[in-house]
């Protein structure tokens, strides 16, 4: 058995993109000292015996944190927003963890590298959602021209969740981070702060999102070691499109210096006609080449 592994957690709607995933890993040769392992939200049984052979463990994900019933209403898949927590828990037997929603993939092994190396020492492995083309960071609405009210994604959920104002005031301007993707030790301390925090955003607010609002409390007013990793080890392409390099036949970061980026993260969905291209493998968007030509593709893991 390997001391890393990269975790994810799929139910049976994302089992096509849960596969790619494992494809996208495993055609590296390096990921031979990698483990993967999977936590099963509501997985078929078909489909749990077609990953069988293709990964290392699979588990069965639980409410590790207690939440009503009302809040579930039968989204298994919501468990992502609290299992991801205690991963050890699930899977003891290693020393470092890489978390990947099942929404995206590998481009450059490279990534995988950097998160494992960005946890050492107990530090978190994560990235900021922010980098040259963001336009906006946080939204405020302006009243009578000049007074501002915050409507950032972190403060308006923070409040919601009944974090007290001085705390989320120190959210409302930080940049978001993203829990899609990130990297922790096992014994790290931030485990247990994340937990401690995810119990206060679950008691109140909703249950999607409040892993991440945990883990930007965890940072921001507690103050865990992070290790923030560049913006293409976790590319959110609904925030901001990628260009292709054809040369290379990759995707690459649209401004120069056009890096290439290392995973691809299909949250919140890219969408063509009412259709998210996560659920329909046909859907395709224009996007630009390095060469500023235009291109339709699919931005999903070998169907470009």
């Amino acid at each position: 058995m390997n001391n890393k592994a990269v975790v994810t957690l799929a139910d049976s709607t994302y089992f096509e993109m849960l596969i790619e995933l494992i494809d996208s890993i495993t055609r590296f040769k390096e990921s031979s000292n990698v483990d993967i392992c999977v936590l099963d939200a509501g997985l078929s049984d078909n489909q749990l015996n077609t990953l069988s052979g293709r990964v290392k463990s699979i588990k069965k994900a639980e409410w590790d944190i207690k939440v009503p019933d009302y809040k579930v209403r039968g989204k298994e898949w919501l468990k992502s927003q609290v299992s991801r927590a205690f991963l050890p828990k699930y899977f003891p037997d290693y020393k470092k963890y890489l978390w990947i929603d099942c929404d995206a993939w590998v481009q450059d092994w490279n990534c995988v590298e950097l998160y494992f190396k960005a946890c050492d020492s107990g530090k978190l492995g994560i990235t900021q959602t922010i980098g040259p083309g963001y336009k906006i960071t946080s939204k405020v609405k302006w009243i009578f021209g000049k007074f501002a009210q915050i409507k950032s994604q972190n403060f308006k959920h923070a409040l919601s969740s009944n974090i007290n104002l001085h705390d989320a005031r120190k959210l409302a301007f930080a940049p978001h981070i993203n829990i899609g993707t990130f990297s922790l030790e096992k014994n790290s301390p931030c485990w247990d702060i994340w937990q401690k925090n995810l119990k206060k955003t679950l008691s109140a607010g909703k249950i999607f999102g409040s892993e991440g609002l945990a883990i930007n409390l965890s940072v921001y007013v507690d103050g865990v070691n992070t290790e923030f990793l560049p913006l293409n080890c976790n590319w959110i392409a609904s925030n901001l499109l990628p260009k292709f390099d054809e040369n290379n036949n990759c995707f690459v970061e649209p401004y120069l210096p056009n890096n290439k980026i290392g995973i691809m993260h299909l949250a919140a969905g890219i969408w063509e006609n009412s259709k998210d291209m996560r659920i329909d493998k046909s859907v395709k968007v224009n996007i630009q080449s390095i060469s500023n030509d235009t291109l339709s593709k699919s931005l999903r893991f070998l169907s470009n």
